[in-house]
């Protein structure tokens, strides 16, 4: 059982060598605006930040995979509740802000065209790092990303993504309404999340 560990982990090894004599690799830095909701609620959207760093392993010339590790704020602002006040036993609505942290860990598809212009795609597994939900139904989510950037020769480049969640993140058993769905469309509420940001790209020779 050793022996076969280590040969697996040496043929990893040297696969990882082998592939970045062959292809071009570059670190980088992203950052921006985190615009967020929960699906299926009448909410507002949540403005927020992100920040993260990313490797673009260049396998053509036209294509590069990329693995990122970004930290994301998301949620969704003035949600609705409905609940019965135990002191006067009388319907009540409180409005709540929602807020989620993860440490998304994604693999980007990068398909460039032109003088720079990209396509971006892939999936990403989000785990949570905070939040201030009173129930909630998962702790982390898996993601599928996809969006448009532009990077200047000076590595320098902006981009707009979106990307969703495909868990039910919220409780609705909590986060409910009485009133015939005044405040929520259902109860599959999975993240939704807008990102407008700059990268920057160093050159490693």
């Amino acid at each position: 059982m050793y022996k076969k560990k280590l040969a697996f982990v040496l043929f990893v090894f040297f696969t990882i060598i082998k592939l970045q004599a062959q292809t071009a690799f570059k670190p980088g830095l992203r950052a921006g605006l985190s615009l967020s909701t929960i699906s299926e609620m009448h909410a507002d959207y949540r403005p927020d930040f992100y920040v993260g760093g990313f490797g673009e392993i260049n396998l053509t010339k036209r294509y590069a995979l990329q693995p990122e590790i970004n930290y994301i704020r998301q949620g969704s602002n003035n949600v609705a509740r409905n609940f019965t006040d135990p002191d006067t036993q009388t319907e009540r609505v409180i409005y709540q802000d929602l807020q989620m942290s993860y440490l998304s860990i994604s693999m980007i598809n990068k398909f460039t065209f032109g003088q720079g212009f990209q396509v971006q795609f892939g999936p990403a597994l989000d785990v949570l790092l905070s939040d201030n939900l009173a129930f909630r139904k998962t702790y982390n989510d898996l993601s599928f990303v996809t969006g448009l950037a532009y990077r200047m020769p000076s590595g320098l480049g902006f981009e707009f993504r979106f990307k969703k969640g495909l868990f039910d993140v919220l409780d609705s058993n909590y986060y409910y309404n009485n009133s015939n769905n005044d405040y929520f469309f259902g109860d599959y509420n999975t993240n939704v999340n807008f990102q407008i940001g700059i990268t920057y790209s160093f050159d490693v020779k």
